[in-house]
């Protein structure tokens, strides 16, 4: 029984005018947020249609004769078995108006010149020409007016079909029409004078033509072919006929009904047809296979929703009954016996079979065998022929006719599929039968106990090292006497076996880094022969266990350290496995650099190595022991060159070059400028001795003051000098030196000062230029022998020392001691230049001295902290 469940959505009202003509769109109903999946929209009213959007049409001019008028929507889904109402309601709109009674507006209409739709039934029997329109323009009281149309059915296909006559505007139909090939027509009607003036826009106008029940509804297949599982509950569809009518949609004409006409076989019923929606479903619990296996069904389609008088199609649907498993398989035979020799592995000893009432070949007579009883030793298996659905009973470990001379099993029977009984019906019972297997005593030979020996052996074990003893016994005796050994060839070639005793030993030292060793185990096959000469097998299986044989190393042994002293991080490897490998233990071995470097721990295979406190620059070479796992102890001497240096770049053992646009001195350059300096400056003593030897009273001119202040280098650009080479300097007041000047901006300081500042030299006291302007000559006499002495004592084996560097230096890294490279920065000093001082005139004294300017005074402060 299909049951409907039908109930009211919602209501919706429209405004409408008064009058309504034929195919007015009305307004839109929302379907889906009443009925998600409507498969059969229709109108209660034949006055409006319903689209599939939800657009509500008329199908014919209306006039609201009431203040409203109502019909309902019908939605219904097949395949939920729902249907669902909307109601509408038509509500006439009011009229607004814009003016007052007595503001009359006059305003000529157009009676006739605009009609609602012609409508024409479909194949009328006339008689022809059958007049079905006029169409007439107010505008022939004024003028003559002549009436013509054109489009589909007049000069368009198919032609002839309708004219207007020209004086009335009568429109005729000359014959009848088929709506299913031409549902409407649209015209243009056009009214003219007899001089060709249009007094009115050219006219659209609809034909429609009225659909008549000349279709019979048909199926959409000639024969609807279905399949159902036996034993299925009433209610389960089982399919859905589907027909289709050629008139107009949704009208009677296309309301379709169904039925069963017949059934074949036709006892019992056991399908029911809803009307509406062509469903078949099962109407009785009797469906079984195994009696009947397909039904035919005689069935009927009729318009009209199934009036009498509606015209009818009939059709055929076949229902096949699937099977489903509701018989179980049962053994021919309870019991069976068979016989089997001793030892005999993977041999078929019996073929069992079932019957089943099932459909042969489904899942549900496919027969599953399994054994219930009696193989707890899993020396039995049985499986199924596909082809025969038999049960092959096979031996798949060798029976011991001295342990058992006799097996007893117990086997059952199930089907792949799982059981589907039919309603009210009882639990399956499984079928089993026995099975006897008879054990055959036969000659056996020897038996390795166990059959898979595993031997662990430790790398690198010496030649000829006993790993073990595997040895075989006669099954009859229980002893291994007469029993030899042997390894066939073609194996792996690790160990070998004595003939007699059944030691195994090793034949090479055993290596899991050489070759085939690497994967670390062999599968080796042993031969064990009687006096009989029957043969035994067994299997060694030979694991070579991880040893100890690799030291730990440190992998990096040369390291540059800055002044920094960032910390070295030392890391180490060992090519062995664990449990041999890290975490390592890292030590200095050596005491008295133990003392001066530490080692700090970084993770398992690394350490940081750091001095303790402030070390001397230069190469320290450190001996560091590294410990594995295992206890064995790597060493190591680690190379660390301490240098002075803030990128380790800059220690690298390469020869120092200097930037492009710089200047490099040669050895021989430096002697002859240190040797030159020497005999200027002897020169210069010599000269105050002379001074001396008198009472000199010495003007000390402002000029004095230019040559004290010597420019070592210009930070802002300077002025423009003649020679780029050499800048000579005056000598005055006993004062020798040179410049050199090479590049751009860029001046060597060789010589610099005079003798009156060599106290600073000793560590005594400072001598000023106002000291010397007040003391006189005799002071200064005795100051410049002073200076003489101490100068010739200080300077004498120093520079003996710096000459025999630089002859030893062949990359010339003491010379920097001596050339100190002055670079062009960019922008002055804030104090601006101390060239200032040299613009005085030499008539003028030195008091300009005691009232410094701020930026030389920032010059003299800058020589007191050196």
């Amino acid at each position: 029984v299909l049951s409907l469940c039908c109930e009211a959505c919602k209501k919706v009202i429209f405004h409408v005018p008064s009058e309504l003509e034929a195919d007015t769109l009305i307004g839109r109903v929302d379907l889906k947020e009443c009925l998600q999946s409507a498969e059969f929209i229709s109108s209660s009213d034949g006055n409006f249609k319903i689209l599939e959007d939800g657009s509500v049409y008329t199908t014919s001019a209306i006039s609201l004769s009431a203040e409203k008028k109502t019909f309902t929507i019908l939605l219904k889904d097949i395949q939920e078995h729902v249907e669902k109402k909307i109601h509408v309601s038509l509500v006439e709109e009011e009229k607004k108006k814009t003016r007052h009674a007595r503001d009359t507006v006059l305003k000529r209409t157009k009676r006739r010149w605009g009609p609602i739709p012609s409508v024409m039934i479909e194949n009328s029997l006339g008689p022809f020409p059958l007049q079905i329109q006029q169409v007439q323009s107010d505008t022939a009281q004024n003028y003559t007016i002549y009436y013509s149309a054109s489009g589909p059915g007049i000069d368009q296909d198919p032609k002839g079909l309708f004219y207007i006559e020209r004086e009335t505007g009568n429109i005729f139909a000359t014959r009848a029409v088929d709506r299913e090939q031409y549902p409407s027509f649209q015209i243009i009607c056009f009214a003219t004078t007899p001089d060709g003036y249009s007094p009115e826009i050219p006219l659209v106008h609809t034909i429609r033509i009225e659909d008549d029940n000349d279709n019979s509804p048909y199926f959409t297949q000639d024969v609807f072919e279905f399949s159902v599982p036996e034993n299925s509950k009433p209610g389960v569809m089982v399919g859905q006929l589907f027909a289709e009518d050629k008139d107009e949609p949704y009208t009677l004409h296309t309301a379709l009904k169904y039925r069963i006409v017949s059934q074949n076989p036709p006892v019992p019923q056991v399908f029911s047809l809803h009307g509406d929606t062509g469903v078949i479903s099962v109407s009785s619990p009797q469906l079984d296979r195994e009696l009947v296996s397909r039904y035919t069904l005689l069935v009927e389609v009729r318009d009209m929703a199934g009036q009498p008088f509606g015209l009818c199609t009939t059709g055929t649907a076949v229902i096949k009954i699937e099977d489903t498993n509701d018989n179980a398989p049962s053994f021919k035979q309870m019991q069976y016996e068979t016989r089997v020799e001793e030892n005999r592995v993977n041999v078929e000893i019996l073929r069992v079979s079932v019957v089943d009432l099932d459909e042969l070949g489904s899942p549900g007579s496919g027969a599953v065998y399994e054994i219930i009883r009696g193989n707890d030793d899993q020396s039995f298996e049985i499986t199924t022929d596909k082809n025969t659905n038999e049960g092959i009973l096979c031996v798949v470990k060798g029976l011991d006719y001295e342990s058992a001379k006799q097996r007893t099993l117990v086997i059952a029977v199930n089907n792949e599929a799982p059981y589907m009984l039919a309603p009210h019906s009882q639990q399956l019972s499984q079928s089993t039968s026995s099975v006897t297997v008879h054990v055959m005593d036969v000659d056996e030979g020897p038996v390795f106990k166990p059959c898979r020996l595993r031997l662990d052996v430790k790398e690198c074990e010496d030649i000829g090292t006993n790993i073990g003893r595997y040895i075989a016994e006669d099954p009859e005796t229980g002893n291994s006497e007469g029993i030899c050994y042997r390894i066939p060839p073609g194996q792996c070639n690790w160990i070998n076996i004595d003939e007699k005793s059944g030691e195994v030993r090793t034949v090479k030292v055993l290596d899991r880094d050489i070759g085939e060793m690497r994967r670390g185990q062999c599968n080796i096959t042993v031969l064990a022969i009687d006096r009989n000469g029957k043969t035994g097998t067994g299997t060694i299986q030979v694991f070579i266990q991880p040893g100890n044989k690799n030291y730990p190393r440190i992998l990096k042994t040369d390291y540059i350290m800055c002044r920094d002293r960032k910390p070295i991080c030392l890391t180490a490897q060992d090519d062995d496995e664990s449990p041999y490998s890290a975490p390592f233990v890292y030590r200095i071995t050596d005491r008295s650099l133990a003392s001066s470097w530490k080692i700090t721990r970084h993770n398992d295979n690394s350490v940081y190595l750091s001095p303790k406190g402030d070390i001397p620059f230069g190469t320290y070479d450190i001996p560091v022991s590294v410990t594995d796992k295992g206890g064995k102890v790597g060493e190591n001497r680690i190379r660390v060159n301490f240098c002075d240096c803030v990128t380790p770049t800059e220690c690298d053992g390469r020869p120092r070059q200097l930037s492009e646009g710089t200047v490099t001195v040669g050895l021989w350059a430096i002697l002859a400028m240190i040797l030159g300096s020497l005999l200027l400056l002897l020169i210069l003593i010599t000269i105050c001795g002379c001074c001396g030897s008198g009472v000199m009273h010495r003007h000390v001119t402002d000029d004095c003051a230019n040559h004290n202040l010597i420019i070592s280098n210009t930070e802002a650009p300077g002025e423009e000098v003649m020679d780029h080479n050499i800048i000579p300097l005056q000598n005055t007041c006993d004062q020798g030196g040179y410049g050199i000047k090479t590049g751009d901006q860029q001046t060597f300081e060789v010589v610099k000062g005079r003798g009156h500042t060599l106290e600073s030299v000793k560590g005594g006291g400072h001598q000023t230029l106002g000291s010397v302007k007040e003391g006189g000559g005799q002071a200064m006499m005795d100051t410049c022998r002073y200076s003489y002495s101490e100068w010739h004592n200080f300077t004498h084996p120093r520079l003996g020392e710096k000459v025999h560097l630089c002859r030893q230096d062949e990359e010339q890294k003491h010379s920097e001691d001596y050339l100190l490279s002055y670079n062009y920065e960019g922008k002055g000093s804030l104090a601006g230049s101390v060239g200032c001082c040299s613009d005085q005139h030499e008539e003028e004294a030195l008091d300009f001295l005691d009232q410094l300017e701020p930026k030389f005074r920032t010059l003299a402060e800058t020589c007191i902290k050196r």
